[in-house]
């Protein structure tokens, strides 16, 4: 995937912006995005404020740390089901 040429709090910042009333035809000019980038980013990071996005990424990192440690310790009982399963 392609990564944005934009971090995550200046395009809040930008969907800000276009909240408060400039026109979405001159964001796009002035930061260089198209309108259905804006139109994007709008559905995706409106009412959303910088800490709560540093927040929800933690949470995000924490809860694939948590998948790792699950899948690496249910592998680690399957495999010691069949080696007990293989001595009765």
């Amino acid at each position: 995937m392609k990564k944005s040429r934009f971090t995550e709090s200046q395009i809040v910042a930008i969907v800000k912006e276009g909240g408060a009333g400039v026109g979405i035809a001159e964001l796009a000019r002035k930061h260089g995005i198209s309108r259905a980038t804006y139109f994007n980013w709008r559905s995706k990071y409106s009412g959303v404020t910088v800490s709560e996005l540093k927040r929800m990424k933690e949470l995000e990192a924490e809860n694939a740390k948590l998948k790792r440690l699950y899948a690496e310790l249910a592998l680690e009982n399957a495999a010691i089901k069949d080696v007990l399963s293989r001595k009765l």
